[in-house]
């Protein structure tokens, strides 16, 4: 490690990991993508630092982190709103922050959303796995969640921090109205499951994490009770356990299951559901494909439509 090229963590927090663009391509090995939960939290972290897409950020959870720099620098915090300080003295949100050499950055509790990212100039330069330094908390690979008193290292800064004093980021909605894609289980549903996925409010489970998040709210029924045999899952399923409450599946997701899964996730609200912290209501808006166009014998694009009440 290069002198003074580092962070030290001083508060961990709930719980906080080093992620960057993910591990994709790896399902058949049982390996999920992993990486950043809120994306373009992430990659406007990175740019507002200076950094390219792919270097590695620190993501926090709920309650915040805290570290100590080892040589001077830039920093960024953007995704959850939460108040950020150096030394004690207020510092800007989804802005790049000048620190000192040997400056405490906190990014305190998170006061909209829950996943906030803490951006390096250089990015967090630990040793990668895959072609990922993504923490997975699911099969372990990459680093360990942050803990008190761990260093991680810092590349080189790749580029100049933007010149910017404050960039616009997204709208951190009190409650999500969540888009999905009916199947590829869906007839194992009964009609009134559907329409209570798309009728009702949920609320978010304490019992959730990057693995999925749980749902609290009316159990949707199924037409078909029997077991069903392990099959894939992608990013952004939403499977329905025996106890009938969906369960939707984020970066760190099992590549396989067994319950079945009703519908899966417009890509665009994974960032969304990132930011659903414990309590927060969520709905759905289902939506079904439309014929996908075609010019020349080729497909143009796919589109979706809301499903007409019934």
């Amino acid at each position: 490690m290069t002198a003074g090229r580092f962070v030290e963590v001083l508060r961990p927090g709930a719980l906080s990991t080093v992620q960057d663009l993910g591990r994709p391509g790896h399902a058949h090995l049982g390996v999920p993508r992993s990486g950043a939960l809120d994306l373009p939290a992430h990659l406007l972290a990175n740019r507002l630092v200076g950094n390219p897409p792919d270097a590695a950020t620190i993501e926090t959870t709920g309650t915040g982190v805290s570290v100590r720099v080892g040589r001077a620098g830039t920093v960024a915090v953007t995704g959850a709103w939460a108040p950020v300080t150096v030394d004690g003295r207020p510092a800007g949100w989804s802005a790049p922050v000048p620190v000192p050499a040997g400056a405490r950055v906190e990014v305190t509790a998170a006061r909209r959303g829950l996943r906030s990212y803490l951006a390096f100039d250089g990015g967090i330069a630990a040793p990668p796995v895959l072609g990922s330094r993504s923490t997975d908390l699911l099969s372990g690979l990459g680093p360990a969640p942050l803990r008190a008193g761990d260093r991680l290292p810092l590349g080189e800064a790749a580029g100049p921090p933007a010149p910017v004093d404050v960039a616009p980021t997204g709208i951190l909605a009190e409650e999500l109205t969540l888009r999905v894609l009916l199947g590829p289980r869906t007839d194992w549903f009964t009609d009134d499951a559907v329409r209570l996925l798309g009728a009702s409010r949920y609320h978010v489970s304490t019992h959730s994490n990057r693995i999925g998040v749980r749902l609290e709210g009316p159990a949707l029924p199924r037409r078909i009770r029997r077991e069903l045999p392990s099959e894939g899952l992608v990013l952004g399923a939403v499977q329905v356990p025996a106890a009938g409450s969906p369960v939707i599946f984020l970066a760190d997701h099992p590549t396989m299951g067994g319950y079945p899964v009703i519908g899966v996730l417009h890509p665009d609200d994974l960032p969304q559901v990132a930011q659903a912290a414990p309590g927060g209501p969520v709905r759905f808006r289902v939506v079904r494909a439309r014929p996908v166009r075609r010019v020349a014998g080729r497909p143009l694009a796919a589109d979706s439509a809301p499903v007409p009440a019934t």
